[in-house]
């Protein structure tokens, strides 16, 4: 039994479920008063906690406790801010790992959860691998997240859901409003993902709901063409006159280069990954100068992750269940791992695993080659299949006249 405070952090790109999986280790947490003594929240990430900027949770959520846990599940964006802060690697600056350490003995703090993607579960390893040298015992926990699905070691991570449920009832609802007239027009719908493009394969889902989606979808798996798609194109306003495309932001053609880079202004953040947008601008400007058509592009932009009107209730449910895991596996004693969900093979059913995080930061789990077309243009029926359970039911939100209640610290 290791008796102390918990500290947990949101880090990353936010999502529409990321607060309910914190409301989900807050739970767990509470469950184990007997080992977890206290519960802190670092304000925007590790960034926030070096500053020693933090919320007592424990106090905060003494009185109204259900309440307001169901509250701020239903709240979308990081409650807690959140950061990009990249850290050092343990041994090449190990003051900065001691004087954590330190801020970590002040606090009495044995437990750190911190929920985000990839770039997160990368500082996760290395407080990880530094606590191995360290006399200060602690438990370290990652805690899934991200629209993006690209997590190794999980079936899917919390926020893919209900991203993906948004981006499929707004997808269908542009192919309505695009239906309405009779004069040759190309729709370019631009949906998040620079390595993975799980996001844009969910555009296709009401393709076996109601039998209408995209006419293409393009995914950064696949080298991208501007021939061919244009092609593509031509071929599809000879069939009808509207023709609506999703492609992911982070497209790319044979040579490496994102296929919007001309338009984007090449700015990195600290871990590397360049801003991207204008993809669609792109594609639209290349469509109206080889096609000659009416042609418009729409970005989705920060819609798809924080469109909590539209959460997926399974989404929500799992993202409480994973974050509630991980505290309990915690206090049982797990350290260096990752909380994943596991599908059963028969049925949509998951079950919460914590896995080893050497083997999951900084490593990117895309959509396999058998989801995707042959020739690259679309997803096939089973990519479609695998993502449906992930947006089932409609989660509750709780309103004051007429507009969303949320939680704000």
């Amino acid at each position: 039994m290791l008796k102390g405070a918990a500290v947990i952090g949101q880090s990353g790109g936010p999502t529409a479920a990321i607060n309910a999986t914190l409301a989900g280790v807050i739970k767990g947490c509470f469950n184990n008063r007997d080992t977890i003594t206290k519960v802190y929240g670092m304000k925007n990430g590790i960034e926030g906690f070096l500053k020693e900027d933090l919320i007592n949770l424990t106090n905060y959520f003494e009185s109204d406790t259900e309440e307001k846990l169901n509250i701020l599940a239903a709240t979308p964006a990081a409650a807690l801010g959140s950061c990009r802060k990249k850290l050092p690697a343990p041994d090449a600056d190990k003051e900065f790992f001691d004087n954590l350490i330190e801020l970590f003995r002040k606090y009495d703090i044995r437990y750190f959860f911190y929920i985000g993607g990839n770039d997160s579960m990368d500082t996760v390893a290395k407080l990880t691998k530094y606590l191995e040298s360290s006399d200060y015992e602690m438990r370290v926990m990652g805690v899934p997240k991200t629209i993006d699905n690209d997590l190794q070691a999980t079936d899917h991570t919390p926020g893919y859901g209900s991203a993906a449920k948004y981006i499929a009832a707004t997808m269908s609802e542009i192919i309505r409003d695009c239906a309405v007239y009779k004069i040759p027009a190309v729709t370019i719908v631009e949906i998040m993902g620079r390595d993975a493009g799980w996001l844009t394969a969910a555009s296709a889902l009401p393709r076996i709901v109601s039998g209408e989606a995209p006419d293409l979808v393009y995914l950064p798996e696949v080298d991208f063409d501007t021939n061919g798609f244009i092609e593509k194109v031509k071929s599809c306003l000879a069939d009808h006159p509207n023709v609506v495309i999703a492609v992911s932001e982070g497209i790319r053609g044979a040579d490496g280069k994102y296929v919007g880079e001309g338009t984007q202004s090449g700015v990195a953040d600290v871990f590397g990954h360049k801003y991207l947008s204008g993809t669609g601008k792109f594609l639209e400007q290349l469509v109206k100068a080889e096609i000659g058509c009416k042609v418009r592009s729409v970005e989705l932009n920060i819609s798809q992750r924080c469109a909590a009107h539209l959460r997926s209730e399974t989404d929500i449910n799992e993202s409480i269940g994973v974050g509630c895991a991980a505290a309990e596996s915690a206090a049982n004693g797990t350290t260096g791992c990752m909380m994943a969900m596991n599908r059963a093979e028969d049925k949509y059913e998951i079950t919460y695993e914590a896995k080893a995080i050497a083997n999951i930061a900084n490593m990117v789990k895309t959509v396999p080659a058998e989801f995707i077309t042959k020739d690259g243009s679309n997803v096939t029926d089973e990519c479609l299949e695998y993502i449906l359970p992930m947006i089932q039911g409609e989660a509750k939100n709780y309103y004051k006249k007429g507009l969303p209640v949320h939680l704000i610290f």
